[in-house]
């Protein structure tokens, strides 16, 4: 038996350590995934309808609890409207899966094979246990968009939180219980040896995180030949044209930039304008920034969140001070400060150079550096100079010049005329270019499909077998 511990969980708006999130030891993960496995089989024979019947009633649970939720959010991460959001959005997420659901994975009728009296019957095996181990930045719902799909395709699912983020945890465990789904869906809590032991019990993972983890991620289940669906970084550019409604896009990328604190994978964490509108776009930019204030001391004013994760301090406050050495000028921000935990204001940097960290790495803040180009091709070969390519974005005048632009950019959603579109419309299909991910996409109605496998029943209508092997003489 492996001893328990307890992990501190911190309080992003203070800095203060507030009680301990208990590990579960990989004896209890293994044994849990084992009840799943056990579970699953009369779970797949409820069919669809029924699996979608239980999910609804978990986003009525949910529903029930979605004050509470909230707080318990507010208390993981520091930001309150984004708590709103994330809660409200996961709702709508979930009753669009059960909605959905019986239409995206309906066995199509047969087909007659080439051969004529050779009929293809398709069906689909959904893996037993699913394991989901999700990041900090939106806790319940990067927890339950792999999570739900897969129950409603006949999986049963295993989910590790982050440790950083995991208040939430008794609530949700609440809100399975009361929509009977406690037996097809546990959590686990705990840092990378709990995931490490969830991925050893598991049959396919779904993790979204850093791309050092995520590789970590796709070796272990490369090993042990299980699929894995990988959503990690992203270096977001976003490209203001010189047809540009320039304060519309500066309005659209301080949200697309700043909102959760910067902390989110689709943020916009690089803007190449064309030289021809760059003071005029600057100074908007600045203007929206500005604007924005930190959500202290009372987390429902202001919309600037702390930085959640104490790990991430360090690596912002390297960047803002590299970029800064390297001659780049902040015209807003430019320096983190201390609220009991650590808050970045939002910063425009301008006078950036390409090999600046703060151009190259992910930032997970409010940070946006803004270079000036030349034109739309140096335009789409700076945005494309990336190991990553999550999202993008276009600000053209133009639509058709704007299409023509977005589809030269290495990403897997292109916002056009807005930004971080990714996190508002979840039902088209999009995959991560580079670095940013590997496998199928998690939007879009045929996600689904990621957590089964296809199966192919060939039925023979009456000719005698072997038919394709020449009769003896």
């Amino acid at each position: 038996m492996t001893e328990t511990s307890t992990l501190p969980l911190r309080n992003p708006r203070t800095g203060e350590m507030e009680g301990g999130l208990r590990v579960t030891p990989a004896d209890e993960v293994a044994a849990a995934a084992a009840v799943l496995r056990a579970a699953q089989p009369a779970w797949e024979r409820q069919g669809i309808e029924r699996r979608c019947e239980r999910l609804a009633a978990l986003a009525e649970a949910l529903a029930a609890r979605r004050d509470a939720m909230i707080e318990v959010l507010l208390a993981d991460t520091g930001r309150w409207h984004e708590s709103v959001i994330e809660v409200d959005g996961t709702l709508a997420a979930i009753r669009r899966w059960a909605a959905q659901a019986p239409a995206s994975l309906a066995e199509p009728a047969p087909r007659q094979d080439a051969i004529p009296f050779i009929q293809a019957h398709q069906t689909w095996v959904p893996y037993p246990v699913v394991g989901v181990i999700s990041p900090w930045n939106f806790p319940l719902m990067l927890t339950l968009i792999d999570a739900v799909p897969a129950l409603a395709a006949g999986c049963t699912v295993l989910a590790k939180p982050s440790e950083v983020t995991s208040r939430f945890v008794p609530l949700l465990r609440d809100a399975l219980a009361a929509a009977g789904l406690e037996e097809v869906f546990a959590l686990v809590t705990g840092a990378g040896a709990t995931g490490q032991a969830v991925i050893e019990a598991s049959d396919h993972v779904c993790f979204t995180g850093s791309v050092a983890t995520g590789r970590r991620v796709a070796e272990a289940c490369a090993r042990r030949f299980i699929p894995a669906s990988l959503e990690l970084g992203g270096k977001d550019p976003a490209l203001v044209l010189s047809d540009a409604d320039v304060a519309r896009a500066a309005r659209a990328l301080a949200w697309g930039s700043f909102v959760n604190g910067g902390q989110s994978c689709m943020s916009i964490e690089r803007v190449y304008v064309e030289a021809p509108v760059a003071e005029a776009f600057i100074a908007a930019l600045v203007k929206e920034a500005a604007a924005l204030e930190l959500a202290w001391p009372d987390p429902r004013q202001g919309r600037i969140g702390p930085i959640i994760a104490a790990s991430q301090v360090e690596l912002v406050r390297r960047h803002l001070a590299e970029a800064l050495a390297g001659g780049a000028r902040a015209l807003t921000g430019g320096e983190l400060v201390e609220h009991g935990g650590t808050w970045c204001p939002p910063t425009v940097l301008v006078d950036v150079s390409d090999d600046m960290a703060v151009m190259r790495e992910e930032s997970f803040a409010t940070v946006l550096p803004v270079k000036v180009v030349a034109d739309e091709a140096e335009a789409i070969a700076c945005a494309n100079a990336s190991e990553f390519g999550l999202s993008a974005a276009v600000f053209s005048g133009d639509p058709e010049r704007a299409q023509r632009v977005a589809r030269q950019l290495n990403a897997g959603a292109v916002s056009i005329n807005d930004a971080s579109l990714t996190a508002m419309v979840q039902t088209a299909e999009k995959q991560s270019f580079g670095h940013s991910g590997l496998g199928g996409s998690r939007m879009g109605s045929g996600s689904i499909r990621r957590f089964v496998r296809a199966r192919a029943l060939l039925v023979n209508g009456g000719v005698a077998s072997p038919w394709w092997f020449p009769a003896a003489e």
